[in-house]
């Protein structure tokens, strides 16, 4: 009995399985049979992949075809499989040898007439791939800057399945991944543009330098945006480790740059106030994907104007900020993805927003509305609160300010201190340090601790919010070299958690 095997890779979430292709060629009449759980748009795969192998040239079986995917509980999702499903086939009709096939992962989207189209999720395939000991990865040729990323694994690039099959009926040769150029840094504006405001430039400060979360409140037109679209350019480039999380869940979202395949800068994604949950933390229909908060991971994500936002989608927010991962169930499992971001909330003191308090039309009601969207458990995770005024006078001045450079260079030794200190916990940031470990490992002297402890006694501060005051006062001495928050860090640490108010 004629059986033929490939391999491909299985992506949920950001990680990959490897999936094991049987292809059987037996009796009665002409007919392909998916087995293993497949989805919709992997049960289509049959007449596509049938037709692809028809209009290279090679002959389809005559007879009953029944393909099995291996582990068969894992369900399977999308048209990665196409190119395993054909080399299944032909390795059972005796077409091609099987001497390469069997040592190589082979991912891609078959067009009807042989061509070999890109997919989502190439990078934690290939990751997978080489996980589990593969030698050889097949891509195709348009993915192969994205796989190319990935090294102690062979990569190869099939822009057709005629090419695939000449090489592995020890043909012609695939294409190979070129070097990774440098990228060019891309511009996102200067704190030297944004006019005054130097409690909001410091708060801003502070949060690069900690990986604390913001909230800026103030009349329209008074810099919140430009001052949340600079925080990237204050951050340091993303490890090595790091970059790959990223450049794998933009993969999964589809959202990869061809001329830019390695995300090394932290991103910035800054939804619509409009969208839903789903677009927030992720889901949709079929496969989970990655959403908002997911594709900002390492990087910052923007809420302009989140009064405007639903109630629902911001309580989405709390447990990614306090948890750092998305888990979407669904009822084939769990597909989990990192979503460790910054924060950065935007949003006007009431409905109307004139650019003084005191020209103010709202009912009293009205602006308690506005911002109550914004509950007690969210705030209670936002660090550092700044309530922006508008500038009186100097807006037109020549003064100069700090350029971005050299506020990045404070922030860069702020972060090489903290991260020197959590090496042993294995984290970078102040904001990622455990509350158990600040108060035991690492406390404070009592004179420090006494505003905080004194602010706990009379109730104006949660046991959440005291450990995120600490964080900040780190972040502080830090920022001023210090190797040990005094009273006075903690106290401009608990003054940030008191503003905003509208």
């Amino acid at each position: 009995m004629p059986l033929g095997r490939a391999y491909s890779v299985a992506v949920n979430g950001v990680e990959g399985q490897l999936v094991e292709i049987e292809a059987d060629i037996g009796q009665g009449l002409p007919s392909v049979h998916l087995v293993g759980r497949p989805d919709t748009t992997l049960q289509e795969s049959r007449d596509r992949v049938r037709a692809a192998v028809s209009n290279t040239g090679e002959k389809w079986p005559d007879g009953r075809v029944i393909l099995a995917l291996s582990p068969a509980t894992l369900p399977k999702v999308g048209s990665v499989y196409d190119l395993a499903l054909a080399g299944a086939v032909l390795d059972a009709s005796g077409a091609i040898p099987s001497n390469r096939l069997s040592e190589s992962v082979l991912l891609g989207e078959l067009a009807l007439d042989g061509r070999v189209r890109r997919v989502r999720g190439i990078l934690p395939a290939v990751l997978a791939a080489r996980n589990a000991g593969r030698r050889t990865v097949v891509v195709p040729s348009a993915a192969l800057p994205e796989a190319g990323l990935v090294d102690g694994i062979r990569v190869l690039g099939a822009a057709t399945l005629l090419e695939l099959l000449d090489w592995l009926r020890g043909g012609g040769d695939l294409t190979l991944p070129e070097p990774a150029l440098p990228q060019p840094v891309r511009s996102i504006g200067d704190l030297r543009e944004v006019v005054g405001q130097d409690e909001a430039r410091w708060a801003l400060e502070v949060a690069a330098a900690g990986g604390h979360h913001l909230l800026l409140t103030g009349p329209p037109g008074i810099g919140k945006t430009m001052l949340a679209q600079r925080l990237p350019g204050l951050l340091p480039a993303l490890r090595e480790r790091d970059s790959l999380e990223v450049t794998a869940i933009h993969s999964v979202a589809g959202t990869l740059s061809d001329d830019a395949p390695l995300i090394t800068a932290p991103p910035f994604v800054a939804p619509h106030h409009s969208s839903s949950v789903a677009a927030m933390v992720g889901g949709g229909s079929g496969s989970a994907r990655p959403g908002a908060v997911s594709c900002a991971h390492r990087g910052v994500l923007f809420l302009d104007e989140c009064a405007e936002i639903s109630a629902k989608v911001l309580e989405a927010l709390r447990t990614p900020l306090e948890e750092g991962e998305v888990r979407i169930a669904r009822r084939d499992g769990v597909s989990r993805f990192p979503a460790r971001f910054q924060l950065v909330l935007a949003a006007n003191p009431c409905p109307c927003a004139p650019a003084r308090d005191i020209d103010c039309i709202c009912a009293p009601l009205a602006r308690r509305r506005y911002l109550g969207k914004l509950s007690g458990p969210l705030m209670d995770r936002i660090d550092l609160a700044v309530r922006m005024h508008a500038q009186a006078a100097g807006a037109f001045s020549g003064d100069e300010v700090e350029a971005s450079e050299v506020v990045r260079t404070r922030v860069a030794a702020a972060r090489e201190a903290a991260s020197k200190r959590w090496a042993d916990l294995g984290m970078a940031t102040n904001a990622e340090v455990p509350g158990h470990v600040l108060r035991q490992r690492f406390r404070l002297p009592r004179e420090a601790l006494a505003p905080v402890e004194n602010a706990l006694q009379h109730g104006r501060m949660s046991a959440r919010g005291a450990d995120r005051a600490i964080r900040v006062a780190w972040t502080v001495a830090d920022l001023r070299g210090g190797d040990l928050p005094n009273v006075q860090d903690v106290l401009q640490a608990l003054s940030f958690r008191q503003r905003g108010g509208a």
